[in-house]
């Protein structure tokens, strides 16, 4: 869909410089989404890995984040192994919902209640992170924090709509239970794309 330089704004990797490449297609449908536009992949020209590292080897951080949509509706082996031999540190977003290609240095696991994960993530994640929209949202991050069986950063993140809600709902939520983080999107309030 796009590839664009900027800070990293949300996760383990807030802050960091990013090379981000935004895949087309997701079939999750999160109502709160914020880049709807992503969910068809037929508006988007096809790009070649080449030109894709070669986007990426403009700019001189060496993050590549891969997102989407839902970047795992395809096989990313191929990407990744580019992206890492011209010397890119590789991370992923994703909800998780199809088996995890590709090689990756750090995987940012988002689950949706929208469609259940592939099970194969739970061994895989190096980050949990959970959008907390509803009060409910508290009982599903446990559910899928228990799932875990690798050590990961568990994170929970305001849904910006409901940010104001929602946050000090959260503060007090980690006060009581220290294993988790927060998470906010924080390009959101910079005003960083």
């Amino acid at each position: 869909m796009e590839a664009f330089y900027t800070l990293q704004g949300e996760g383990a990797h807030a802050g960091k410089a990013a090379y981000f490449i935004r895949l087309g297609g997701c079939d999750v449908g999160c109502h709160w989404c914020d880049v709807k536009e992503s969910w068809d992949a037929t508006r988007f020209a096809r790009q070649s890995i080449a030109d894709i590292v070669a986007g990426a080897m403009q700019f001189p951080g060496r993050l590549a984040v891969i997102t989407g949509g839902e970047p795992l509706m395809y096989n990313l082996s191929a990407l990744t192994g580019a992206l890492q031999a011209a010397g890119f540190q590789t991370n992923i977003e994703t909800s998780g919902v199809y088996p995890i290609t590709g090689s990756w240095d750090w995987i940012c696991f988002s689950p949706k209640k929208f469609k259940a994960p592939d099970p194969g993530i739970y061994a895989q994640a190096n980050e949990l992170k959970v959008i907390i929209y509803n009060d409910s949202d508290f009982a599903f991050a446990e559910e899928h924090a228990a799932l875990l069986t690798s050590p990961c950063k568990l994170l929970l993140q305001p849904e910006w709509g409901k940010r104001e809600k929602m946050l000090p709902k959260i503060i007090e939520y980690i006060k009581y239970n220290p294993q988790w983080q927060i998470s906010l999107q924080t390009h959101k309030y910079m005003n960083i794309p």
